[in-house]
């Protein structure tokens, strides 16, 4: 099962990055994500340039243009961007997207993503009514694309509930800061 870690500008200083981006080396993939910079190209430049050396492999928020010109991994759009996938998948991009039912899994595996995320598994502020790892395990279930769990996963005790369920993997913000 693999580890998607999800950046916050609320944990990623870029005057003093390193104990965050450290923090980080558990993952298998991250995602810089920074929602309200005006400087988002700039800044993932700066994350790529402070992760260079790490293992995991690096994905950019809705941005495939931008993935494609930096040569990162991948690209995680937003449940707004169905009609990307296909060219993001055309640039060579490892793609992934937000869904939030099975209507948009089945859309994003009919459109060629690599993998979605299922959200929210557990309780998450702001983000509704979590689905549960049962809906979770229906969904992985019914569906032939990768499921990445997100929402809520702060703790081992999700993360071991999340490998039960057969998903992919499990992606979280929280889980990653747990000891910064």
């Amino acid at each position: 099962m693999i580890a998607y870690a999800i950046t916050d500008p609320k944990y990623l200083d870029f005057t003093t990055p390193f104990k965050y981006i450290d923090s980080l080396n558990i993952a298998d993939l991250v995602l810089y994500r920074d929602k309200k910079t005006h400087n988002y190209s700039q800044n993932a430049r700066k994350f790529l340039e402070l992760s260079c050396d790490k293992s995991y492999k690096t994905v950019l928020h809705q941005d495939y243009i931008l993935a494609a010109e930096l040569n990162v991994y991948g690209v995680h759009l937003t449940s707004t961007q169905f009609h990307a996938i296909r060219r993001a998948k055309e640039l060579g991009l490892y793609t992934i997207i937000s869904t939030h039912s099975f209507d948009e899994i089945q859309t994003a595996q009919g459109e060629g993503a690599d993998a979605v995320t299922f959200s929210p598994i557990f309780k998450t502020p702001n983000k509704g009514t979590p689905k549960g790892t049962e809906r979770l395990k229906e969904a992985v279930a019914h569906f032939d694309i990768d499921i990445i769990a997100l929402g809520g996963i702060v703790s081992n005790e999700h993360k071991e509930a999340i490998e039960r369920s057969g998903a992919y993997g499990f992606a979280s913000i929280r889980y990653f800061v747990n000891d910064i």
